[in-house]
């Protein structure tokens, strides 16, 4: 067949150059038809070729599924028949193709989560969310008052031949049990513990009896957190509760202002005490001193008086002169033995201190 781009002088479609024709294509179909057994349309199938184009149809398929690769975070389990064979690290693998061996991808260096009365926009894990928050977070206390606990639990795969081939759906198994185990908790504890001082409490105890369960149950998982959430009474009592909380941070409130007014004034008070007692027995025991050292001089006076009452008694009256004349202004020395003269004494000076 000629192309219908030729001009009429045997030149190019532009009337210029020598003329070009095209390939036959019906020959070219022709050739096709017998290489590939007549397997284009028009032609009659051929066995050989049918058998040629599944030879390749299935190497195609085998090299497609022998490969596979497995993430920085996870391991592939390999199943061969239905049969668990082994786990496999990171990297590029190959495996028998066509369904022989089955890779498993198992995310076993992710931080995974569940979450309970509340969901997290964006998790494409469909045991992440809860199915009916509200009938998860509705649970009784200990003094049997009702209360919504919203909580998180997060996991990891720490075992994946267990959590593929122990458990069914361990997953949901997961939620079954965390619910279980955070009504048991809450259960015996009392409404004021589960909302204000004892989350930490329960966050402990129920990490611990949930890692206890899984662990018991062979689920292959280990539990890193169980952190509560919001914690809140239900909505018909949930505006008294809040008046009573309101009540009790007063009361609080009214409570360390009392405590710093008291640790203000009774330390001081004690302070005080404490000083007047030390003084007081420092008072004492000067006197107590004093009482003995007088008392000593004077057994130690009296026993040199006895020894020589004239010459002791002579030395008391000096010292005792020598105590008392030098706080005397004006004196007059008198000569006892003259009896004729009349002593006098100017009383008629002014501004003078009298003896």
């Amino acid at each position: 067949m000629i192309s219908e781009n030729n001009g009429p002088d045997n030149s190019g479609p532009w009337g210029t150059g020598p003329k070009y024709q095209s390939p036959d294509i019906n020959a070219i179909l022709q050739q096709g038809r017998r290489q590939f057994g007549g397997m284009l349309p028009g032609g009659s199938p051929s066995a050989r070729g049918i058998l040629i184009a599944g030879a390749l149809a299935f190497a195609a398929l085998g090299i497609w599924s022998s490969y596979y690769t497995v993430p920085s975070d996870s391991v592939a389990v390999i199943q061969r028949f239905g049969k668990f064979v082994a786990e496999v690290p990171p990297g590029l693998h190959f495996k028998f193709p066509m369904g022989i061996d089955i890779a498993t991808i198992v995310p076993v260096k992710r931080q995974l989560k569940q979450e309970f009365g509340f969901t997290t926009p964006g998790g494409n894990d469909p045991y992440q969310s809860p199915t009916d928050g509200a009938r998860e977070t509705e649970m009784v206390t200990g003094d049997l008052n009702a209360a919504l606990v919203e909580w998180v639990v997060q996991y990891r795969i720490s075992d994946p031949a267990k959590f593929l081939f122990e458990v069914r759906e361990p997953a949901a198994t997961l939620r079954y049990v965390s619910e279980s185990v955070m009504r048991e908790v809450v259960g015996d504890r009392t409404v004021d513990e589960v909302i204000t001082i004892g989350r930490q409490e329960i966050e402990i105890e129920a990490l611990l009896k949930m890692q206890a369960l899984t662990t018991k149950y062979a689920m292959g998982i280990s539990i890193d957190q169980v952190q509560l959430k919001n914690i809140n009474p239900p909505e018909p009592v949930q505006s008294s509760f809040n008046e009573v909380n309101q009540a009790q941070q007063e009361k609080e409130r009214l409570i360390n202002e009392a405590r710093r007014e008291y640790n203000k004034v009774i330390p001081l008070a004690e302070g005080e005490k404490d000083q007047r007692i030390r003084e007081a027995d420092g008072y004492r025991l000067k006197r107590i001193n004093e009482a003995e050292g007088d008392a000593a001089r004077f057994t130690a006076l009296l026993t040199e008086y006895l020894k020589a009452p004239d010459v002791t008694r002579r030395r008391i009256y000096i010292e005792t002169l020598q105590d008392v004349m030098p706080a005397i202004e004006s004196k007059i020395i008198v000569d006892g033995s003259t009896g004729n003269i009349l002593p006098l004494l100017n009383l008629n000076r002014e501004g003078e201190k009298r003896p």
